[in-house]
């Protein structure tokens, strides 16, 4: 799979870092490093998530479906639902493209 491949993944996908990343929080920030070469962009070797991108990777856990992991940030945030079912299948979406998520369903 070239990190062009797009992979669909939708509110029923359920999604787990890939066991071809380290991630680790550093001063409030979580560092992603790919262990494998191929991973995201050839410009970047280290991924840093912003405020959203945190809140998701954290509860994504290999067990709740991405549309379960929205409705949580919904409630955690009180923010509308339909807008953290966007964030969460986008930022799904990307990582899984660059292979940083492993996906299924």
């Amino acid at each position: 799979m070239t990190a062009a491949s797009k992979i669909d993944v939708t509110l029923a996908t359920i999604c787990a870092p890939s066991e071809d990343v380290v991630a680790r929080e550093i001063e409030g920030d979580i560092v992603i490093v790919p262990l494998v070469a191929g991973i995201g962009d050839a410009d970047d070797e280290l991924f840093t998530l912003n405020d959203t991108g945190k809140a998701i990777w954290k509860q994504l856990d290999g067990e709740r479906t991405l549309g379960d992991v929205a409705k949580v940030l919904a409630q955690e945030f009180e923010a509308p639902l339909a807008e953290l079912q966007a964030d969460v299948l986008g930022f799904a979406g990307e990582m899984t493209t660059r292979r940083i998520l492993a996906a299924r369903g």
